[in-house]
């Protein structure tokens, strides 16, 4: 019996390892080359084509210098403000959120920073259970060791929900306001900036009170982040 439960333990090992090579595998190659999908995108797809079998998402790559510099400082403020200083996890960030939430006694508030949130994209679920975590600290700490905080940010403006099937900063601000991503005003930017947490409630309610005024808090503090060049 002993001896089986070692080998399935084992087993699992092996599995695990190749698991985190496959990872590894992916995060070299999206170095240098745009991911065409993520995990979040194939979520995305099937939940559409429950509806409609032909549906298919928005979403068209576009460089980092075509991206507004609005809304990569509104991103920062929005969700990571410090981007740059960090290696993948902010403990001051993470330590706020989980005193707010003990007060309010629910989840109100995240420390996630961006480099975690795209991992999760890239690669897993929403679920909130343990290993799934623990799988999104790994992935984040490779894409931190491997990628530059451009390269990171530029994936993460380009893979991210704006919408149901609305994906990348060009899809959104597109859809949203009929411009380029590189063309957005600071305002524009701010209300996408804004819509992150929860974009699929707010493409249709962007008159909601809590976002226009997570839109004027994130406007305010655009100019006090700092973003990669």
């Amino acid at each position: 019996m002993l001896r089986l439960i070692w080998k399935v333990s084992l087993w699992l090992f092996v599995l695990l390892l190749l698991m985190q090579f496959w990872y590894l595998g992916h995060v070299l190659w999206w170095q240098s080359y745009d991911p065409a999908s993520t995990a979040f995108m194939e979520t995305g797809l099937a939940r559409l084509q429950e509806k409609n079998p032909e549906a298919a998402l928005r979403h068209h790559w576009v460089d980092y210098p075509r991206i507004s510099m609005n809304l990569k400082r509104a991103v920062v403020a929005a969700e990571d403000s410090r981007f740059l200083e960090h290696e993948g996890f902010d403990w001051d960030g993470m330590d706020a959120a989980m005193h707010k939430n003990l007060k309010k006694g629910r989840i109100v508030a995240g420390g996630s920073t961006i480099s975690q949130q795209l991992a999760k994209n890239l690669f897993l679920s929403a679920s909130k259970n343990p290993f799934r975590k623990l799988q999104e600290a790994v992935i984040t700490v490779m894409i931190e060791r491997i990628w530059s905080k451009r390269r990171i940010l530029e994936v993460y403006l380009n893979v991210i929900e704006w919408g149901n099937g609305i994906y990348g900063a060009e899809s959104a601000s597109r859809r949203y306001f009929r411009c380029s991503a590189a063309s957005l005003g600071s305002g524009q930017a701010a209300l996408l900036a804004a819509m992150i947490p929860n974009p699929r409630y707010y493409q249709s309610h962007r008159s909601a009170r809590g976002l226009l005024r997570r839109q004027g808090i994130i406007a305010a503090r655009m100019g006090m982040v700092s973003v990669p060049r």
